[in-house]
């Protein structure tokens, strides 16, 4: 439940009060009530990389789709290689470069 904040205009009195959405639409419509604006915004925000904090039941189902869709960014990032497969495309990337260069 939020926490809504009251200004009694009789008495001047700014008051807190924790309660739910239906109870304040109640409290509001007092006459001498006045629903004031909160007093700092809670803002959530990360720093890093998405699978920084992770767990690896996560980043497993990531490799499986990256199996199915080895050319995709997230086959890119997640799929294990062979050393075979790496060398191979290793050397396809040198002479695709060469035939560019002709």
């Amino acid at each position: 439940m939020p926490t809504y904040r009251f200004e009694n205009t009789k008495t001047g009195e700014i008051t807190e009060e924790l309660m739910s959405i239906s109870e304040m639409e109640k409290h509001k419509k007092q006459k001498h009530i006045n629903l004031l604006p909160p007093t700092q915004m809670n803002i959530v925000s990360s720093v890093g990389q998405i699978d920084s904090k992770t767990d690896s039941g996560w980043k497993d189902h990531l490799s499986r789709i990256a199996d199915r869709h080895p050319e995709s960014n997230l086959g890119k990032r997640y799929r294990r290689q062979s050393v075979r497969e790496s060398q191979t495309k290793n050397i396809l990337a040198k002479h695709r470069a060469r035939a560019k260069k002709k």
